[in-house]
């Protein structure tokens, strides 16, 4: 059977880094096992892509709140608590986050991407007068993607799917006030309008989609890791009694919310000063992006000796660390309304095949994957993570390792490749109709 021929709008694609590039990597990768051809439709990146891949790159200006901090002479890669010439009481002020969001409100409407929307739509119709497309697939965020891709449905007639990694409107961290939503939501609606079908990462986001875009079909498609890359890192465990966070920790966002390594560090303090953990042999490690917040944290339990920032590593030495380590330790955030929301890392974590211990907000889908998969565990509370750790560590200390018991056959559920399946599903639906 002859191929499909897919135009993908996306921002995020490899090497552009993020967990973002992984899905649309992934859906690159595996979309042709399922009859589907993607050309992918993309600002410039930083690097070369991978020459398996179709990709087409437009001119892209660089988005409006990285060229304002240049402006305004600040660091333009990192946050405003993190900028180095901004006194700390300034940086940390309700205030001084108040005013940004006030100004990050008007000058990133709908989003700090929208100088993509004219190189998109130009290259994306140049695109479709050239070429026979069957589809069109456009991946949020950023919600530009689906502002481009409404037009070239317009222009041209195609078979339209949003995918929203993150929901637009409805997302639990909705940062601006009222009247910037008020806005924001008139303009989904008048988007997504177009589109033939909507697709989300659960099945709760599914709901909360169906509930704003009455009529519309959704399906619910996670996230996943690639199957490949389980093969190709055979790496042995540490020797000390290793817990591993790889990536960057939102402690203090915009959102209110956070991610919050604390009642970790507590649980060791407590263990450690209880004489049920040794120390000399117990090492927690942190990849990313330096915090000063948890190194205050890490000083006031008086973990300095055990617990260490490494900075940010590139992904392949990111994915050793991972895969050596006794145990994987996933922060979700702590707000009530992510009980639908899959963190990125959890896909990655479970190429790893080490065990998983995810601590902070509600029991929700990352639970439940958790417990269908056997890939590790969800707790809450200091007492239940205490009693989890000492568990652990006692297999540790009795065969130098914590066991693996995840069942494989339900963890490949969330490869890449069944992603792809369930998306070429969606795909043959709005064609065929």
């Amino acid at each position: 059977m002859e191929s499909k021929r897919l135009l993908v709008v996306t921002y995020y694609f490899p090497p552009r880094p993020g967990v973002a590039s992984l899905r649309l990597r992934g859906l690159a990768k595996y979309l042709p096992e399922f009859g589907w051809d993607p050309v992918i439709l993309t600002p410039v990146l930083p690097g070369e892509p991978d020459q398996r891949f179709q990709v087409v790159q437009t001119p892209f200006p660089g988005d409006v709140v990285t060229r304002l901090k240049k402006r305004l002479h600040l660091s333009p890669d990192k946050g405003l608590s993190e900028q180095p010439g901004i006194p700390l009481a300034i940086r940390e002020g309700k205030l001084t986050r108040r005013i940004w969001t006030f100004v990050r409100a008007f000058i990133a409407y709908p989003d700090e991407y929208k100088d993509w929307y004219h190189y998109g739509v130009k290259t994306g119709h140049n695109l479709l007068r050239e070429m026979q497309f069957d589809a069109l697939l456009s991946s949020s965020g950023p919600v530009t993607t689906h502002l481009i891709a409404k037009e070239l449905k317009m222009r041209n007639n195609i078979p339209w799917i949003a995918d929203f990694r993150d929901l637009w409107t409805l997302k639990h961290h909705y940062p601006y006030g009222p009247l910037r939503k008020w806005f924001d939501t008139r303009l989904e609606l008048k988007t997504i309008s177009w589109a033939d079908a909507l697709v989300t990462v659960s099945e709760p986001e599914a709901d909360k989609q169906g509930s704003l875009h009455r009529g519309k079909p959704v399906f619910a498609i996670p996230n996943g890791f690639d199957l490949d890359e389980v093969t190709q890192l055979q790496i042995p465990l540490t020797k000390e009694f290793t817990i591993t966070y790889t990536g960057t920790i939102y402690n203090r966002t915009i959102y209110g919310n956070k991610q919050n390594p604390t009642p970790l560090l507590r649980a060791l303090r407590e263990l450690i000063v209880e004489g049920l953990i040794n120390p000399d042999i117990t090492l927690v490690r942190f990849f990313g992006p330096p915090d000063y917040w948890l190194e205050r944290e890490i000083i006031n339990h008086n973990l300095g000796d055990i617990v260490k920032q490494y900075g940010t590593v590139p992904r392949d030495v990111a994915l050793a660390r991972q895969r050596e380590s006794q145990i994987l330790l996933l922060l979700n955030w702590d707000d009530p309304r992510e009980v639908g929301v899959y963190t990125g890392k959890l896909f990655e974590y479970l190429a790893a095949k080490r065990p998983i211990l995810a601590i902070g907000g509600p029991k929700g889908v990352v639970s439940e994957l958790l417990e269908e998969t056997g890939a590790g565990v969800h707790v809450n509370s200091i007492d239940d993570l205490k009693v989890l750790l000492k568990s652990w560590y006692r297999e540790y200390q009795l065969s130098g390792e914590v066991g693996y018991n995840a069942d494989w056959n339900m963890v490949q559920k969330y490869s890449h490749r069944e992603m792809a399946r369930k998306f070429a599903e969606v795909l043959d639906g709005v064609v065929d109709k």
